[in-house]
Protein backbone atom coordinates (compact mmCIF):
# COMPACT_ATOMS: atom_id res chain seq x y z
CA UNK A 1 0.00 0.00 0.00
CA UNK A 2 1.37 3.84 -1.09
CA UNK A 3 2.23 5.49 1.90
CA UNK A 4 3.84 9.24 1.14
CA UNK A 5 6.26 9.12 4.17
CA UNK A 6 7.73 5.51 3.09
CA UNK A 7 7.84 6.28 -0.37
CA UNK A 8 8.77 9.50 -0.56
CA UNK A 9 6.33 10.22 -3.86
CA UNK A 10 4.78 13.47 -4.95
CA UNK A 11 2.84 14.37 -7.85
CA UNK A 12 3.41 16.15 -10.76
CA UNK A 13 -0.22 17.40 -11.45
CA UNK A 14 -0.90 21.52 -11.64
CA UNK A 15 -3.00 21.05 -7.91
CA UNK A 16 -6.40 22.25 -8.66
CA UNK A 17 -6.48 21.67 -12.47
CA UNK A 18 -9.11 19.51 -14.30
CA UNK A 19 -7.76 17.17 -15.92
CA UNK A 20 -10.73 15.87 -17.64
CA UNK A 21 -11.38 19.45 -19.56
CA UNK A 22 -10.21 19.93 -22.95
CA UNK A 23 -7.02 21.53 -23.26
CA UNK A 24 -3.46 21.36 -25.12
CA UNK A 25 -0.77 19.32 -22.75
CA UNK A 26 3.25 18.92 -23.44
CA UNK A 27 4.56 15.64 -22.55
CA UNK A 28 7.64 13.82 -22.51
CA UNK A 29 7.50 9.95 -21.52
CA UNK A 30 10.85 8.50 -20.95
CA UNK A 31 11.96 4.96 -21.07
CA UNK A 32 13.10 2.25 -17.98
CA UNK A 33 15.84 3.04 -16.28
CA UNK A 34 16.73 6.04 -19.67
CA UNK A 35 17.80 2.70 -21.68
CA UNK A 36 18.58 3.80 -25.34
CA UNK A 37 15.80 2.21 -27.50
CA UNK A 38 14.21 3.91 -30.24
CA UNK A 39 17.43 4.39 -32.30
CA UNK A 40 20.37 7.21 -32.56
CA UNK A 41 20.97 10.54 -33.44
CA UNK A 42 22.96 10.92 -36.50
CA UNK A 43 24.07 14.57 -38.17
CA UNK A 44 21.59 15.99 -36.06
CA UNK A 45 18.39 13.72 -37.04
CA UNK A 46 16.56 11.32 -35.72
CA UNK A 47 17.30 7.90 -36.99
CA UNK A 48 14.73 5.20 -35.75
CA UNK A 49 15.11 1.45 -35.42
CA UNK A 50 11.74 -0.74 -35.35
CA UNK A 51 10.78 0.44 -31.72
CA UNK A 52 11.19 3.61 -32.62
CA UNK A 53 9.15 3.34 -35.55
CA UNK A 54 6.37 1.21 -33.40
CA UNK A 55 6.30 3.87 -30.76
CA UNK A 56 5.95 6.83 -33.75
CA UNK A 57 3.06 4.63 -35.52
CA UNK A 58 1.15 4.03 -32.32
CA UNK A 59 1.81 8.05 -31.53
CA UNK A 60 -0.04 8.22 -34.61
CA UNK A 61 -2.57 6.28 -34.20
CA UNK A 62 -3.77 7.93 -30.51
CA UNK A 63 -6.15 10.02 -32.62
CA UNK A 64 -7.94 7.20 -34.37
CA UNK A 65 -8.61 5.32 -30.82
CA UNK A 66 -9.56 8.78 -29.00
CA UNK A 67 -11.61 11.00 -32.02
CA UNK A 68 -11.78 14.23 -29.50
CA UNK A 69 -8.14 14.00 -29.53
CA UNK A 70 -5.53 15.36 -31.77
CA UNK A 71 -1.89 15.54 -31.46
CA UNK A 72 0.47 17.71 -32.85
CA UNK A 73 4.25 18.08 -32.82
CA UNK A 74 6.01 14.94 -31.91
CA UNK A 75 9.55 13.32 -31.86
CA UNK A 76 10.63 9.99 -30.68
CA UNK A 77 14.36 10.41 -29.16
CA UNK A 78 16.90 7.42 -28.24
CA UNK A 79 15.88 7.08 -24.68
CA UNK A 80 12.39 9.31 -24.72
CA UNK A 81 9.78 10.95 -26.51
CA UNK A 82 7.97 14.77 -26.53
CA UNK A 83 4.50 15.51 -27.85
CA UNK A 84 1.77 17.77 -27.52
CA UNK A 85 -2.00 16.45 -27.18
CA UNK A 86 -4.68 18.75 -27.87
CA UNK A 87 -7.86 16.88 -26.36
CA UNK A 88 -11.55 17.59 -27.08
CA UNK A 89 -10.33 18.76 -30.56
CA UNK A 90 -12.92 16.75 -32.29
CA UNK A 91 -10.17 16.66 -35.50
CA UNK A 92 -9.53 20.40 -35.14
CA UNK A 93 -6.01 21.57 -35.40
CA UNK A 94 -4.90 23.62 -32.76
CA UNK A 95 -5.52 26.72 -34.57
CA UNK A 96 -8.97 26.24 -35.10
CA UNK A 97 -11.65 26.50 -32.57
CA UNK A 98 -8.80 27.20 -29.97
CA UNK A 99 -9.91 29.89 -27.05
CA UNK A 100 -8.54 30.95 -23.71
CA UNK A 101 -10.36 28.80 -21.18
CA UNK A 102 -9.76 29.13 -17.32
CA UNK A 103 -10.98 26.97 -14.22
CA UNK A 104 -11.35 27.15 -10.43
CA UNK A 105 -7.78 27.34 -8.97
CA UNK A 106 -6.11 26.93 -12.60
CA UNK A 107 -4.14 29.31 -14.77
CA UNK A 108 -5.20 29.51 -17.87
CA UNK A 109 -4.68 27.44 -20.50
CA UNK A 110 -5.19 27.42 -24.65
CA UNK A 111 -8.10 24.94 -25.02
CA UNK A 112 -9.91 23.48 -27.10
CA UNK A 113 -13.33 23.34 -26.06
CA UNK A 114 -16.38 21.53 -27.34
CA UNK A 115 -20.29 22.13 -26.67
CA UNK A 116 -20.84 18.92 -25.97
CA UNK A 117 -19.35 15.91 -25.04
CA UNK A 118 -20.51 12.12 -25.72
CA UNK A 119 -20.38 9.19 -23.57
CA UNK A 120 -21.56 6.00 -23.92
CA UNK A 121 -23.89 3.89 -21.34
CA UNK A 122 -22.87 0.58 -22.59
CA UNK A 123 -19.89 0.54 -20.47
CA UNK A 124 -17.58 0.35 -23.63
CA UNK A 125 -14.93 3.50 -24.56
CA UNK A 126 -16.87 5.79 -26.60
CA UNK A 127 -14.25 7.34 -29.21
CA UNK A 128 -16.24 10.24 -29.10
CA UNK A 129 -15.50 11.08 -25.10
CA UNK A 130 -12.60 13.49 -23.98
CA UNK A 131 -10.19 11.18 -22.40
CA UNK A 132 -7.54 12.79 -19.58
CA UNK A 133 -4.37 13.12 -20.39
CA UNK A 134 -3.27 10.35 -18.11
CA UNK A 135 -5.64 8.03 -20.08
CA UNK A 136 -4.15 9.06 -23.45
CA UNK A 137 -0.25 7.87 -22.02
CA UNK A 138 -1.87 4.58 -20.76
CA UNK A 139 -2.84 4.11 -24.06
CA UNK A 140 -0.28 5.24 -25.63
CA UNK A 141 2.43 3.33 -23.28
CA UNK A 142 0.06 -0.29 -23.63
CA UNK A 143 0.11 -0.26 -27.11
CA UNK A 144 3.84 0.79 -27.74
CA UNK A 145 5.26 -1.78 -24.87
CA UNK A 146 2.99 -4.79 -26.32
CA UNK A 147 3.85 -4.13 -30.20
CA UNK A 148 7.77 -3.66 -29.18
CA UNK A 149 7.50 -6.99 -26.76
CA UNK A 150 5.53 -9.06 -29.72
CA UNK A 151 9.14 -8.02 -32.10
CA UNK A 152 11.93 -9.12 -29.59
CA UNK A 153 10.92 -12.47 -28.52
CA UNK A 154 12.16 -11.87 -25.27
CA UNK A 155 9.35 -12.08 -22.83
CA UNK A 156 7.96 -9.08 -21.32
CA UNK A 157 9.88 -6.28 -20.95
CA UNK A 158 9.12 -2.81 -19.09
CA UNK A 159 9.75 -0.48 -21.87
CA UNK A 160 8.29 3.04 -20.45
CA UNK A 161 9.25 5.05 -16.95
CA UNK A 162 5.88 4.77 -14.99
CA UNK A 163 5.44 8.65 -14.58
CA UNK A 164 5.53 10.99 -17.37
CA UNK A 165 6.30 14.77 -17.44
CA UNK A 166 3.12 17.26 -18.66
CA UNK A 167 3.06 21.40 -19.52
CA UNK A 168 -0.60 22.48 -19.65
CA UNK A 169 0.47 25.23 -22.53
CA UNK A 170 -0.28 28.63 -21.32
CA UNK A 171 -1.15 30.34 -24.56
CA UNK A 172 -0.09 30.27 -28.41
CA UNK A 173 3.57 31.86 -27.31
CA UNK A 174 3.59 28.57 -24.98
CA UNK A 175 2.84 26.77 -27.97
CA UNK A 176 5.28 27.98 -30.12
CA UNK A 177 8.09 27.91 -27.87
CA UNK A 178 7.19 24.48 -27.41
CA UNK A 179 7.00 23.34 -31.17
CA UNK A 180 10.44 24.81 -31.46
CA UNK A 181 11.76 23.10 -29.00
CA UNK A 182 10.74 19.40 -30.20
CA UNK A 183 11.94 20.09 -33.78
CA UNK A 184 15.01 21.51 -32.18
CA UNK A 185 15.18 18.29 -29.93
CA UNK A 186 17.70 16.11 -32.40
CA UNK A 187 19.79 18.72 -33.24
CA UNK A 188 20.56 19.66 -29.62
CA UNK A 189 20.74 15.57 -28.40
CA UNK A 190 24.47 16.38 -27.38
CA UNK A 191 23.30 19.24 -24.79
CA UNK A 192 20.22 17.00 -23.52
CA UNK A 193 20.12 16.29 -19.79
CA UNK A 194 18.82 12.70 -20.90
CA UNK A 195 21.77 11.90 -22.89
CA UNK A 196 24.42 10.21 -21.55
CA UNK A 197 22.64 9.18 -18.85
Amino acid sequence: MYDPKIHHRHSIRLPGYDYSQACVCFVTICTQNRQMRFGNIVGGKMKLNDTGRIVQDIWHQIPVHFLAVTTDEFVVMPNHIHGIIITGSYGNSPETGAKICSGPKTERVVSLCPEALHSSNDGQWDKNRVPTVGQIIGYFKYQSTKKINEIRHHGIQRIWQRNYYEHIVRDESDLNRICKYIQNNPLKWGMDKLHGI
